[in-house]
């Protein structure tokens, strides 16, 4: 029959398009855009029929506005809201500052914190946000980042994975079981199951896991040399500035703990260290030299030290780049004054940095050298232009927007109130993310630009040709074959053997072809199997969802281990020897507590 071969070419395109994704020979992007266009060959240029008829391109391509998807995206863009404007910074520095006092102890209440945060915020994000607050903890306790960055990965999927908008792969699952009419699940539906599997989870993770790991040198401490270069620049006193009325303690002023004052001008007189009985006025100039870091910080937000420099830079989002000056330029011999950049590119020079020696005056009246980077500060499309510049080399992996501080409140505010209209169930989860999305948007929190990075196509295309191998799985009763052929295979077993059967499967599959495609595929193989035991479809779509997101055994699997591959300088076997027995764990664990908590 035609509809046997439609189903056959069904399963075909499946098992082929799981090969090439595990194999990486390809992208992402152009196999999943293969699927779909062998999906709308089938059955729509050979006309292939199914159970139901005929499968149009509308059905073919819904996953392209698939509410799942949107809800996804419009979450990325609320967690880059709370990126771009440091939202989390001070609660940051206060773990920091902590966890120096406490140790180990520490760090564990840390990670605890983050699985929190990531069981209602899209796991990606907390990732991002996090690893430079690990790596600094890291630092501080003397603990390799190896044994640290893995663990942040796991610690966030098993936080994710206990609310429905905890996880990419939760919302779609559930987005799948709805639209069948199998199950509605609320935000908290599975909370209480999901959190006994990651209680048992963050014990392996927490106390197992680090010593799994071997002691590499982390890319970032591979490169910490470079990283912690020092920057000259100066900071003028005017009236009414933070600074007026300072006074050296020790040598030191306490409001520029994060910099070294090299010197202090006043008029025509210097002031060198120590500073004793040095209390700065208006009109003196301080000298300082500092990390990028430390000048990123006093730059973002109101009444930093670098008020003038604020005053200064141009409205709207100001992105910082760093840039060489070449050999045999122009602007060898002359003052930044004298260079005309700022005329020509609408970027003001913050601070230059040389590698041979550290100049003790003015930035004003320190004349360039070949070799010497320059700290720019201007909008984007500045920054931009400085690449037809001969004089200079732009380094183009410098360029960071300075984040808006000021609007962090406004941030957590919107944050906070799309998890509360989410939580609550006042409005459907894709308009409460939609709406925070916009309202990141309006106050200015990022802009488009911003927003559009985090789009990841990848996703976008992988979800959507998930959702059509879905949609052809049904219409041509494949999943029911499969549903069926799972019975088959285990006629005699109790339904709690085959939830468990179910759920290493899809925890095995989600390792190789990605948690979200894994969610997807196997929520209507699930929803079969339930009704083929007579058993309501939560259960098994519970099943589903915590199965796809045992994905710890490679790091392809989910995009937060592909995240923390660098920092950690991680190798792809290292996944294997952590995450494996993480999956095999989890597998147990469900298997013994899911059919008492369900009553199956």
């Amino acid at each position: 029959m035609e509809s046997d071969l439609a189903m056959t070419a069904t399963l075909v395109i499946i098992a082929i398009s799981t090969f090439l994704y595990a194999t990486e020979r390809y992208s992402i992007e152009a196999i999943s855009l293969g699927v779909i266009a062998s999906y709308l060959l089938v059955f729509v240029a050979f006309a292939l029929p199914t159970q139901d008829g005929t499968l149009g391109p509308a059905a073919i391509l819904e996953g392209f506005s698939n509410p799942g998807l949107i809800t996804v995206m419009a979450l990325l863009v609320v967690g880059q809201g709370l990126f771009h404007t440091d939202a989390l910074e001070r609660p940051a520095l206060y773990i920091v500052r902590i966890n120096r006092k406490l140790g180990a102890v520490g760090l564990v209440g840390t990670f605890l914190i983050i699985a929190t945060l990531s069981a209602f915020l899209n796991n990606t994000p907390v990732v991002v946000m996090f690893i430079p607050i690990i790596a600094s903890l890291a630092h501080a306790m003397k603990t390799p980042s190896a044994r640290v960055m893995m663990p942040l990965s796991f610690v966030t999927i098993l936080g994710g994975m206990t609310t429905l908008i905890g996880s990419s792969t939760n919302l779609l699952a559930a987005n799948v079981a709805r639209q069948a009419g199998a199950v509605d699940l609320s935000f908290f539906s599975f909370t209480p199951l999901a959190m006994i599997l990651a209680s048992v989870g963050l014990v392996y993770v927490l106390g197992v896991v680090p010593f799994l790991l071997r002691k590499r040198e982390s890319m970032a401490e591979a490169m910490q040399s470079g990283a912690g270069k020092q920057f000259i620049a100066e900071i003028p006193i005017r009236a009414g500035h933070p600074l007026v009325g300072a006074t050296a303690n020790a040598g030191m002023f306490p409001q520029l703990r994060d910099m070294t004052v090299r010197l202090v001008q006043r008029g025509e007189r210097p002031f060198l260290p120590p500073f004793e009985n040095v209390t700065l006025r208006p009109g003196d100039v301080v000298i300082v030299a500092a990390t990028r870091t430390a000048l990123e910080r006093a730059l973002a937000g109101h009444g930093s030290v670098l008020r003038d420099a604020e005053d200064d830079r141009p409205p709207g989002v100001v992105t910082l780049a760093e840039a060489l000056v070449a050999p045999g330029s122009r602007l060898i011999g002359r003052t930044i004054s004298q260079s005309g950049l700022r005329g020509d590119t609408g970027c003001v020079v913050l601070a230059i940095e040389r590698r041979s020696r550290m100049p003790r005056m003015p930035l004003a009246d320190i004349r360039m050298e070949a070799g010497d980077v320059l700290l720019f500060a201007g909008p984007r499309r500045g920054i931009d232009e400085l690449r037809g510049n001969r004089d200079i080399l732009l380094i183009d992996w410098t360029a960071v927007d300075i984040p808006a501080r000021q609007r962090a409140p406004i941030a957590l505010a919107v944050f906070a109130s799309v998890v509360a209209l989410a939580a609550t169930g006042l409005v459907p989860i894709v308009v409460a993310s939609l709406m925070g999305a916009f309202a990141m948007l309006a106050t200015r929190c990022l802009n488009t630009r911003q927003a559009a990075r985090v789009i990841d196509g990848r996703i976008v295309m992988l979800i959507a040709s998930a959702i059509a191998s879905a949609t052809a799985l049904q219409a041509t009763g494949g999943a029911e074959i499969l549903a069926n052929g799972l019975l088959t295979a285990l006629a005699d077993a109790p339904p709690p053997v085959v939830m468990s059967a179910l759920f290493i499967i899809i925890a095995l599959t989600t390792n190789i072809l990605t948690n979200n495609a894994a969610a997807v595929l196997f929520t209507p193989i699930a929803i079969g199997v339930a009704a083929r035991l007579g058993l309501p479809a939560e259960p098994f779509v519970v099943t589903v969802i915590l199965a796809a997101n045992a994905s710890f055994a490679t790091p392809v699997a989910y995009q937060t281990n592909l995240l923390v591959m660098g920092p950690g300088h991680y190798r792809y076997r290292d996944f294997m020897v952590a995450g494996g027995p993480l999956v095999l764990l989890l597998w147990g664990t469900f298997s013994l507590v899911a059919p008492w908590w369900y009553g199956i």
